[in-house]
């Protein structure tokens, strides 16, 4: 589904939700049932935390140049547990 917007000369803007490619011309006004015309807007943009932005555009870059490893990284030690109740449960 998709948003078509479309402006009506009395009652002004509106949307309407219609499947792709299906939305006609002219559409019906939901307040007076007069014909409203089809208005072609630029996309709905959305704007992204700095760290997201960033998460992406590495992301990105690994497709195209992916980082090779030559070696197994260390293993990362066992965390102690936090809380102490948890250290006394028996381990297998």
């Amino acid at each position: 589904m998709a948003t078509y917007e479309y402006s009506c000369n009395r009652c002004g803007f509106f949307d309407v939700r219609l499947p792709v490619g299906t939305a006609p011309t002219q559409h019906a006004c939901p307040r007076c049932s007069g014909a409203a015309r089809r208005v072609y807007s630029s996309q709905g943009l959305a704007f992204t935390s700095p760290a997201v932005s960033g998460l992406r555009e590495q992301e990105e870059e690994s497709r195209e140049n992916p980082t090779v490893v030559t070696r197994v990284p260390p293993r990362a030690d066992a965390s102690k547990p936090v809380h102490p109740a948890v250290a006394r449960l028996p381990r297998p």
